[in-house]
């Protein structure tokens, strides 16, 4: 009896004690598990972008403000030196404007006789509308209007004392003493305006962010077909090749401006087809912006703290 009485009283008396080590233990082992746990990210919290993120995520759907980015650029075409500019409108366009420059002389060419000297006048402005249908890459289409076209080639035309040159088939001697002089052109902007039409590679405001564009280019301006004229100013054609004999001016003879209109008209038939002038461009731009670039669509904005 006494033995069994002293047992329950020291079984008694380790009970809080075994308690204590075991609560010790379990609040031990939750610890280490709270520390060693790192809960991995909700699909909200990965895309979303905290004030010390170096870079500005793009969503997918991203569609900028209009007008809030613009770009300028140069470059060289088949209508001479360009500067262009160009502005957003949305994500699939841009509105661009192109000018360009041009002058080039030519020296002592001969054509029938003639001896031909002259300049090639480029000037010409228009605007076209880039359209993107892959807008996170650089292809494009692009409707458009030259609206200022002067694009001319002009020339002066002599036939040297003593030589002889050719008009609709007729041979004529040009005068030793009042040779043969006149101006020729022809005008490459029958219709003005003129519509255009271009395909090419390389967006002037890139949808990345990036600055630095290098666009190229090819298409058509549809400015009709070339107009050719030719006048003889002054000088004397002659009977014999000399140039001495039977010498008679070039203004007001029926016979002589008659064979020079059926030998414009020739030229004339062999430059109708040429309907349209090929457009060739490539150069470089830089974008930049002019206010807030906009915003996303609700679905697409970046969201933090599970918020929109």
């Amino acid at each position: 009896m006494k033995r069994s009485t002293i047992f329950l009283i020291l079984a008694f008396a380790a009970t809080p004690a075994c308690l204590f080590a075991q609560d010790n233990q379990t609040a031990s082992n939750a610890s280490q598990q709270s520390s060693s746990f790192q809960p991995s990210p909700s699909p909200i919290d990965q895309y979303a972008i905290t004030a010390a993120s170096p870079h500005t995520w793009t969503p997918p759907n991203y569609s900028p403000s209009p007008f809030s980015r613009i770009a300028v650029g140069g470059g060289v075409s088949s209508m001479g030196v360009n500067m262009q500019v160009a502005v957003i409108a949305n994500r699939y366009i841009n509105v661009r404007g192109v000018g360009n420059f041009f002058n080039y002389s030519l020296n002592n060419i001969t054509v029938n006789g003639f001896n031909v000297s002259g300049t090639a006048n480029f000037a010409s402005g228009g605007a076209s509308v880039d359209f993107y249908p892959f807008p996170n890459h650089g292809f494009r289409v692009s409707p458009g209007v030259l609206f200022y076209n002067q694009n001319r080639l002009g020339a002066t035309i002599v036939a040297p004392g003593g030589t002889s040159f050719t008009l609709d088939n007729y041979t004529y001697y040009s005068s030793q003493a009042n040779p043969v002089t006149g101006a020729a052109g022809v005008g490459l902007n029958t219709q003005n305006p003129a519509f255009t039409m271009t395909t090419g590679w390389g967006n002037m405001i890139p949808r990345h962010g990036n600055h630095l564009s290098f666009p190229v280019e090819v298409g058509a301006a549809f400015i009709g077909s070339p107009d050719v004229s030719m006048a003889l100013t002054s000088g004397q054609v002659c009977q014999d090749p000399a140039g001495t004999v039977g010498c008679m001016n070039v203004v007001g003879n029926a016979q002589i401006q008659s064979n020079l209109q059926a030998q414009q008209q020739k030229y004339q038939n062999d430059v109708n087809p040429f309907r349209f002038y090929p457009i060739f461009s490539a150069g470089v731009a830089y974008s930049f912006g002019l206010r807030s670039a906009g915003e996303a669509s609700p679905a697409a904005r970046p969201l933090s703290g599970g918020t929109q």
